[in-house]
């Protein structure tokens, strides 16, 4: 039996974040060698990644970064397997981290952001494969946004007091006014609209819209005379469920977003809203 003490396996457990019965089997292999002890399990962890592969990680967390002068900032969403996780400093250290570097380097996409390095010779993946190890379960990152030019802010949802935000909203607009940004950014977090303006939604979906609506109401044997209003009420009705600047201002439902954007003299460029494996 290597000669190790409770506070060796608590300073392995701090270190690396894994269990409890890992640290001691690890500590035993090492004779007692708090170092190696985190080398073994970090191989060990490693072999693990590909067992973890096929497992389904929609637990998580959505962390953002703005810029002090509000001009730009970031979104990240990263995923894990159980809440345990995701609510543990270290997982968040590890978004936080990734949700940096995209600030940093401001990679084009997914692909690139996941080839670049975040510490010297270790890529996003690498890092990412490491805390999969350390932390005993799969870890995913599959999407992040990034806005600059304007006026960005950020705005971040808890659905329990206990777990990071599951819900996160980054908006940018023409220019500073942080009270519309913020009430517009809780709006979306609120509401989930998939579109900003009537423009963004391709024709293919417009069309198919009209043609349920039409159908729809056929089978509830409306008047063909009344068809065309009634066609165009519902997709009307689509415009307001999807659309952004189109639905009814969650402080104010007797306005449009779109109203309240224009009393303030702003407008807004664009939004991401991420929630949690969704």
């Amino acid at each position: 039996m290597a000669n190790f003490t409770a506070a060796d396996v608590k300073k392995l457990r701090e270190l690396t974040g894994a269990g409890m019965m890992d640290c001691k089997k690890a500590l035993d292999e090492a004779e007692g060698n708090v170092d190696k002890a985190v080398e073994i399990l970090r191989v060990k962890g490693q072999k693990g990644v590909a067992k973890r592969e096929s497992r389904n990680a929609e637990n998580g967390a959505v962390v953002s970064l703005i810029a002090d002068d509000k001009t730009s900032g970031v979104l990240v969403e990263l995923k894990c397997e159980t809440d345990f996780v995701a609510k543990g400093d270290k997982f968040v250290v590890v978004a936080d981290a990734i949700a940096a570097h995209v600030a940093k380097t401001s990679p084009a996409d997914l692909e690139a952001l996941l080839a670049s390095e975040i510490e010297a010779g270790k890529t996003v993946q690498a890092f990412v494969d490491e805390a999969n190890a350390t932390l005993g379960e799969k870890i995913v990152l599959d999407r992040f946004a990034q806005f600059s030019g304007g006026f960005v802010a950020a705005y971040m949802h808890r659905t329990s007091p206990d777990l990071p935000p599951q819900v996160g909203v980054l908006v940018e607009l023409d220019k500073e006014d942080a009270t519309v940004a913020k009430d517009v950014a809780q709006h979306i977090a609120a509401f989930a609209p998939k579109f900003l303006t009537r423009d963004e939604i391709p024709a293919e979906t417009v069309e198919n819209e009209r043609r349920v609506a039409e159908a729809t109401a056929r089978e509830e044997g409306k008047p063909e005379g009344a068809l065309p209003k009634i066609v165009e009420g519902r997709v009307t009705g689509f415009f307001k469920e999807n659309v952004l600047v189109d639905q009814p201002f969650a402080k104010d439902n007797k306005k449009s977003v779109q109203k309240i954007l224009d009393e303030a003299g702003v407008s807004l460029k664009r939004f991401a809203r991420f929630r949690v494996g969704v």
